[in-house]
């Protein structure tokens, strides 16, 4: 691809604070300052809010991009070389608190339910289909050597389902959690994260460190003397734990991981939660604080300079929303952070910048497994490092990981693959399989109670399904 002002669409635009960020990222390359960047959304007054948040990007940092705003998909895929996709179907109401709230009638507790669990089925019941939808357009419209980069989840399912219903349209999964991390840990060694080096792999959300090293010195010794002293941070117990019971440091949040197993969250063990520091419906009180912070933010983001962070600080204080620290923290700053345009650590500008320039560089991307980890199925989709160049996003050869590590991973990936299998193939029954061997689900209900749980699910979620879901 050698085109010097490509056309970049984002599916999903209408999630404002995200597509800011991105942007930001994408216009201050200089030799995509003049691309033409389509935004697509289905909610017009999110999309037309993040169209004049575009132009005032490009004001500051003097770009001179062509910049489209359309609520018609097909418009602003059509002739695109690079889609970046970040939609919720569903979105958190009605959608993630059906997600949350009938597991619980049942006994089932949750942490964030986007990836893995009941609640990552269920999102990928509701979101394979639709994107498969816009892969038909993207196939008919997109340019030549088109890619698609896609940041929803459930990452690994979506990766490995779109994979396989389209070869001339490549999906590349793009997550923060591994360069996220490798941040998070050098705080905790208190090393700069730019003189870190580090080999990661396995599958999204639950890759491993094979190697953490600072100027070719092992930092592993380290990080156990942080656990076995018992100063990992509180939020951080989980993957500390994993990092002793497994010997290798986990790229995924501990509030994340707690769920994607069956050692933290058991009913009537609230001593694992406290001695983990587990915190049950996360996500929903995420979804909380940013429904609570978007008057803030929208104002902000019309008319810079104009909102006191500390009016929202009171606001979610008085609102007595249980989450973790990081959240908070992260909220306390928004304001202030949309006042500048500083580059995330988001890998998609990255790769189209490498795809356009033939600039090489790295990046640790969600792809298809076919010879890249010997250990686990091939066909499933896995996150190793890829080089990016003009040749497009290029898979490493990983080899064979840890044994430890891999049988963790295929008790998760045996829940991907049915749920893929029952969106691809159309067969329910597959469901209730992916529901009965989920790590977390089968350690808390039995199959009586599983059964029960998805069928009251598939009736509460019928509005966003296929057919065959329906009734």
């Amino acid at each position: 691809m050698t085109t010097s002002a490509p056309k970049i669409t984002l599916i999903g635009a209408g999630s404002t604070v995200f597509t800011r960020n991105l942007l930001g990222d994408i216009l201050s390359y200089p030799e995509l300052a003049q691309a033409h960047i389509a935004l697509h959304d289905i909610d017009p007054h999110r999309l037309e809010l993040s169209r004049l948040v575009a132009h005032r990007l490009a004001d500051a940092l003097g770009a001179k991009p062509t910049i489209s705003a359309s609520t018609d998909r097909r418009a602003a895929l059509d002739g695109a070389q690079f889609v970046i996709n970040t939609i919720q179907v569903g979105g958190y109401k009605p959608a993630t608190v059906i997600d949350f709230d009938i597991p619980k009638k049942y006994g089932l507790e949750q942490t964030i339910g986007d990836t893995l669990g009941i609640g990552g089925i269920m999102r990928s019941l509701r979101t394979i289909p639709v994107m498969l939808d816009m892969l038909r357009d993207m196939e008919e419209l997109c340019a030549p050597g088109a890619i698609h980069l896609n940041y929803v989840n459930p990452m690994a399912m979506i990766t490995w389902a779109l994979n396989r219903a389209s070869t001339r349209i490549p999906t590349v999964g793009l997550c923060h959690s591994v360069q996220g991390t490798a941040e998070e840990l050098a705080r905790d060694l208190k090393l700069p994260v730019e003189e870190i080096d580090f080999h990661c792999a396995g599958i999204n959300h639950m890759s491993f460190y094979l190697r953490f090293e600072h100027r070719g010195q092992d930092l592993y010794p380290r990080l156990r003397d942080i656990q076995r002293n018992g100063q990992a941070p509180a939020w951080n117990r989980v993957r500390y734990e994993m990092l002793h019971q497994l010997g290798y440091f986990p790229t995924e949040s501990s509030e994340h991981f707690a769920e994607y197993t069956p050692w933290f969250i058991k009913q009537g063990r609230a001593d694992l939660l406290q001695k983990f520091n587990i915190p049950l419906d996360e996500y929903p009180g995420r979804c909380q604080i940013y429904e609570k912070a978007w008057p803030y933010i929208e104002r902000e983001l019309r008319e810079p300079g104009s909102q006191d962070s500390a009016a929202l600080l009171q606001e979610l204080h008085d609102a007595k929303i249980s989450v973790m620290p990081p959240t908070l923290e992260h909220a306390s700053t928004l304001i202030d952070g949309l006042r500048s345009v500083t580059r995330s650590v988001e890998y998609g500008s990255g790769i189209i910048h490498s795809m356009v320039t033939g600039q090489p560089r790295v990046i640790n991307g969600n792809v298809i497994n076919h010879g890249l980890i010997d250990n686990l199925p091939d066909g499933c989709a896995v996150e190793v490092p890829c080089l990016v160049d003009r040749n497009g996003v290029q898979p490493t050869r990983v080899g064979k990981l840890p044994v430890q590590l891999a049988t963790l991973m295929r008790t998760n990936v045996n829940v991907q693959e049915l749920v893929v299998e029952a969106v691809l193939q159309q067969k329910r029954e597959h469901v209730y399989h992916a529901a009965m061997l989920d790590p977390h689900t089968s350690a808390v209900l039995d199959l009586e109670q599983t059964r029960a749980m998805v069928d009251e699910l598939l009736t509460a979620h019928a509005d966003w399904l296929p057919e065959f879901l329906r009734g």
